[in-house]
């Protein structure tokens, strides 16, 4: 029954994979339609929720030690005293996250059924949808490290090709080449921590590495757990955009919005998350490798949201926002917060999804326009969209008792009292908690609220026909509207209510994991054991720290609701703060950083090899036979004069010389 999880998204990319490759792309067809290939891509992810579900509730049924399922499908590798068996897994950990990719990938593909219906190849695009998903599920249900890997290195495929969809604009296939590159340099040093595990601990299978770790993991030297840790971890901050290796991410924006809502909300960017929390019995032996977990975590989680501050992309400022949750997540696991960690993927993949599709929602309502500065008074224009906005902002924000504030205030909690944790650690969480509600209202002010910013009729954009022919806008997805005016407008059914099923569940969805009374930690223990340490600190701080986070969050809504009110007043304050707006604004110059640091000299030092050694040595060397071929060839070409005289001559030269050598031989 596993296997199924798997399968059936992959069933729905060979379909419409094949469809469009055999029938539509060969005849050259501009415009299919969404609705078939949709509900195609639609039925088959919600089909493999439907058999996570079942597995969900098989595993329920189980007593607690015994709540894991396995399959193994075949033989995969097998070699010397390497033998991997192409299997799948699914225990109390995994199937949490099965849920959560197919219940809100479900949502997204439904959703993408009305956003997609102006592109001119929907079919590919819900192929890679599906691809996507079972890239992922397999990172997810598999047995081992190796497949796990198969899963890591599949998802880093799809988003190449998802973030690059509409290739023949330059920008855009350029960010799909960005992420596809900076997430090699992580994966590097995934490989290298796999080859590690093996060589210390022989095995690559989960339930194999955890009973050698448990018998072997105190004798082995601490260096050699710290090297695996984060090693690792170097593959984390690749795939989960953890500084120095975030830079891919924003930069994602480039693909339609349900993709982004995809990447950042269910899938590829929680599996650091999921492959840290998954190896929490190798990580717990190294105190070393979680402090940097931990400090990479509250770094990313700061410095993300100080660029989202001045961001007027509606998604790049959600991008920037999903880099410091993730941030978030890792702070979590660094301090042995497994747990909190896990409930902060599940709780921001219900409220991130919701303000991705909400702010794709918005996209589209304002025909293409995605800059926040020309948005405003969208509540009465788009009553719908506004609304589960609403629910994302304050869940996000961290207000009870939206689904944020409970796993937000977990790992505030944890970062304070966990014997890893320490004052430092909880006051960067709380801090960009604050900075969180600040630009959260700020983007939620300046887009729904006060009195709007454009005309109507004039917020569409003539369509753009590019040089391959497309109509593309020079905006988010290309819908190819073609408006040379209209009406800001509500979205279509097919779009909302998936909104507002996430909004139901960014409302209720923090409720699991209630502090002392969690369902999810108990649900979790059998993979990731609670409650055996005693806080750091007394239990009423608890109660205090939650009063101050809460707080904070109220105080940073207050804040920007107070200043984007009067937006003469905020354009005031960005005079006055000129260098400091500048620098926020253009991302602390980071990517030019790494444009000189890197990207400059990788190119020259090529360029280098490529005129020094390729075409100056190498070319010049195979260019010279050639040469020396020739020369030779037209030398001798000279005795080839046709003449039959002349050849008897040169025969009657040779026999003479012939016999003369065998005279002289004699005498």
């Amino acid at each position: 029954m596993l296997s199924w999880i798997v399968v059936l998204p992959l069933i729905g990319f060979l379909i419409n994979g094949l469809w469009y490759a055999f029938l539509q792309a060969p005849a050259g067809r501009k415009k299919a339609g969404s609705v078939v290939p949709g509900a195609i891509a639609t039925a088959a992810i919600f089909g493999s929720f439907l058999v996570s579900l079942s597995v969900f509730l098989k595993l329920n049924e189980l007593p607690e030690s015994q709540r894991v399922i396995e399959q193994v499908a075949f033989s995969w590798m097998k070699f010397a005293e390497i033998n991997v068996d192409f299997g799948f897994r699914v225990d109390v950990l995994s199937t949490l996250f099965t849920l959560v990719i197919t219940g809100v990938g479900t949502l997204i593909h439904l959703y993408s059924i009305g956003y997609m219906s102006h592109d001119e190849t929907p079919t590919k695009f819900f192929a890679y949808l599906n691809l996507f998903c079972f890239a992922m599920l397999i990172l997810v249900t598999g047995s081992s490290l190796p497949i796990l890997f198969l899963g890591w290195e599949g998802v880093g495929l799809c988003s190449y090709l998802l973030i690059g969809y509409w290739y023949k604009d330059e920008e855009k296939a350029s960010a799909g080449k960005k992420a596809f590159i900076v997430n090699r340099v992580g994966d590097f040093g995934f490989i290298l921590g796999m080859f590690l595990i093996y060589t210390t601990f022989g095995t690559l299978d989960f339930v194999a590495l955890k009973q050698a770790v448990a018998a072997n993991g105190a004798t082995v030297a601490a260096g050699t757990l710290t090297a695996i840790g984060l090693l690792l971890f170097v593959g984390c901050m690749g795939k989960s955009a953890q500084i120095p290796l975030y830079v891919w991410l924003p930069d994602a924006m480039a693909g339609p919005t349900p993709v982004s809502a995809l990447i950042h909300a269910a899938t590829m960017v929680t599996s650091g998350v999921y492959m840290v929390s998954r190896l929490n019995f190798i990580y717990s032996l190294s105190p070393t490798a979680l402090g940097v977990v931990a400090t990479v975590g509250a770094l990313t989680a700061f410095f993300a949201a100080t660029i989202a501050i001045a961001q007027t992309d509606i998604k790049k400022v959600l991008a920037y926002s999903t880099v410091s949750q993730l941030g978030y997540m890792f702070l979590a696991c660094g301090v042995g917060a497994y747990t909190a960690g896990v409930f902060h993927v599940i709780t921001h993949a219900f409220f991130k999804a919701l303000l991705f599709l909400g702010a794709g929602s918005v996209i589209h309502g304002m025909h293409e326009e995605q800059d926040i500065l020309k948005m405003g008074g969208l509540k009465s224009k788009m009553p719908k969209t506004w609304m589960v906005f609403a629910a994302g902002w304050l869940a996000i924000c961290g207000i009870p008792p939206f689904s944020g504030f409970f796993s937000k205030d977990e790992i505030l909690w944890e970062a304070m009292s966990s014997h890893h944790g320490s004052f430092w650690l909880w006051l960067v969480g709380a801090l960009t908690a604050m900075m969180t509600a600040f630009y959260m209202t700020r983007l939620y002010t300046l887009t729904f609220l006060g009195k709007p910013r454009f005309k109507e009729g004039a917020a569409a954009h003539a369509a753009k026909h590019d040089d391959h022919g497309h109509g593309h806008h020079d905006d988010d997805h290309g819908h190819g509207h073609g408006h040379g005016g209209g009406k800001v407008h509500e979205s279509p059914a097919i779009m909302v209510v998936p909104l507002q099923v996430l909004a139901v569940l960014s409302i209720i969805g923090g409720f699991m994991g209630i502090p002392h009374a969690s369902w999810l930690a108990h649900w979790l223990d059998p993979v990731i054991p609670h409650g055996h340490a005693e806080p750091t600190v007394a239990p009423f701080w608890e109660w205090v720290l939650m009063g101050v986070s809460v707080a904070g969050a109220g105080l940073g809504i207050f804040g920007a609701l107070k200043l984007y009110a009067q937006l003469d007043v905020a354009a005031e304050l960005k005079k006055r703060f000129a260098f400091a707006h500048r620098l926020l604004e253009n991302k602390w110059f980071v990517d030019e950083l790494y444009e000189m640091v890197f990207v400059k000299p990788i190119y020259f030092l090529s360029q280098g090899l490529w005129k020094g050694i390729d075409v100056g040595v190498i070319d010049r060397f195979v260019v010279g036979l050639g040469k020396v071929s020739m020369w030779t060839g037209q030398t001798v070409r000279v005795l080839q004069t046709g003449s039959i005289q002349t050849y008897a001559f040169v025969l009657l030269l040779g026999l003479i010389m012939t016999l003369g050598y065998f005279i002289y031989g004699m005498v």
